[in-house]
């Protein structure tokens, strides 16, 4: 007997399993898919049921303008110009809407390049030119109590340098700083701002406004203080005052991820047994749109993650590779740090690092599950955070809950047809093609209580380097 492929077999002298099988019933699995991940995001958030769709964040009154980032336009490698609107995120010109002085502005600053290893400023001389970075990495660095050089932070793209200094009267540099890398530096001279705050009247009287709110009281935090004494004797007058709030606070609308599935009625009638299959259909409908709920809670630009932390809680890494020194200053800028955020290549980066200095990560146990941890806070994997194609990408620390003043998850119970909590499957009706259609949607929405319940650190290098 021979088989289509032409080998020569010996006759069956039973009933073979190929023909068995057409009597027998087989057992079957649940539809499987690939696209299902651990989803930690969703599962370490708080979530908070949203009444009425929007969430409004009220916070104390803030007197310190938090530090943004620059953006650059390049034409070649010789000329590199600001982007006159995103001069705004320097503290003193936020909210500034001259466009025309902003772009005169823009044009006074100065393309510089810099070496590895030159020092751009000293701490204590005059600050005399005010530095955006549009290329490289720089440290800021000062004497230590005994004579060394200690370390305060880095310095990237987008950040600024001296800016601080707008209305003080002869300010010096408090720190040194010195390129690590060769880069292009943007230097405006003191001179050009203080010709142009004489020339142009408005411009005058914002930085005048924005010294004087620099002079008012205000905590460690930047908030307007409220005075209070301590360890007085006797009968002293007690300082009085209040609490002042933003007159503006945050609002957060609460988003929506949606899609529309079809059944044949003649999938749905006679092919349910031992499954149903609009079940199935549904059930794995559902793991796409909660994959697709998390990439937005991680990337979209209205609230999520990556786009929604304060700039003055990113910090790039010292070298490149995320070491333990830069986990520790990233944990080391919140308190009651719950969970790192890490792309699996980024977990693995980190891990190499420690595997050099001869450390050795402990784990964390979350609902019965071991993950890494570092300094007793888990760190999960998140396949959303992005890598860029130049092999970095971020490393995201979380304070969560509205007790912490963290981060909080939001989404609205109750909603007509709801499936799941903020998750609806509503029926469309059946087409003239006889196509049972259902709409699955599901709201949801993120919101940072206070800055400082997200830290990034950023730039991390997940490639590998030679030993």
């Amino acid at each position: 007997m021979s088989t289509p492929d032409g080998v020569t077999t010996a006759p069956l002298t039973s009933l073979g399993t190929r023909a068995a099988r057409q009597l027998a019933t087989t057992t079957k699995s649940e539809p499987q898919m690939r696209g299902i991940s651990s989803r930690w995001l969703i599962r370490s958030l708080p979530w908070i049921d949203v009444r009425g769709g929007t969430y409004r964040v009220n916070r104390r009154l803030q007197l310190s303008v938090g530090r943004g980032r620059v953006r650059f336009e390049q034409n070649g490698a010789d000329d590199v110009r600001i982007i006159p609107e995103t001069l705004t995120e320097l503290p003193a010109l936020r909210g500034y809407a001259d466009t025309e002085v902003l772009r005169e502005l823009a044009g006074r600053f100065r393309v510089r390049e810099v070496r590895a290893g030159e020092v751009l400023c000293e701490a204590g001389q005059p600050v005399t030119e005010t530095y955006v970075v549009a290329h490289g990495r720089l440290t800021r660095f000062t004497a230590g109590a005994y004579g060394e050089e200690e370390v305060v932070g880095v310095v990237s793209g987008g950040d600024q340098l001296g800016d601080e200094a707008v209305g003080q009267r002869d300010p010096l540099w408090g720190t040194s700083v010195r390129a690590d890398t060769a880069g292009v530096v943007l230097a405006l001279p003191r001179d050009a701002v203080q010709e142009l705050t004489a020339r142009v009247p408005s411009l005058a009287a914002h930085l005048e406004g924005y010294a004087a709110r620099a002079r008012l009281p205000m905590n460690r935090r930047g908030e307007a203080a409220v005075p209070v004494q301590a360890g007085h004797v006797g009968e002293p007058t007690i300082d009085a005052g209040f609490v002042d709030y933003e007159l503006a606070p945050r609002e957060y609308e609460l988003s929506l991820t949606q899609t529309i599935l079809k059944v044949h009625t003649r999938v749905a009638d006679l092919y349910n047994e031992p499954m149903d299959q609009t079940h199935q259909q549904l059930r794995l409908t559902v793991e796409e749109i909660r994959e697709r709920q998390e990439w937005e809670l991680v990337n979209n630009r209205e609230f999520g993650l990556l786009h929604n932390t304060d700039y003055d809680q990113r910090i790039p890494t010292f070298t490149g590779p995320p070491t333990p020194d830069d986990m520790d200053e990233l944990l080391s800028m919140r308190r009651k740090t719950k969970l790192f955020l890490a792309h699996p290549k980024a977990i693995a980066a980190f891990f190499r690092q420690c595997n050099r200095r001869g450390l050795m990560p402990a784990s964390a146990e979350v609902n019965g599950h071991h993950v890494p941890a570092w300094r007793g806070v888990p760190i999960f994997p998140c396949g959303k955070i992005p890598v860029g194609p130049d092999l970095t990408t971020s490393i995201i620390a979380l304070r969560t809950g509205e007790e912490d003043q963290g981060v909080v998850g939001l989404y609205q119970t109750g909603i007509p047809e709801e499936y799941q909590p903020g998750l609806n499957v509503r029926f469309m009706g059946i087409d003239q093609n006889a196509i049972i259609r259902y709409l699955v949607t599901a709201y949801y929405s993120m919101a940072v209580l206070v800055p400082d319940a997200v830290g990034i650190l950023e730039n991390v290098q997940i490639g590998r380097t030679p030993e």
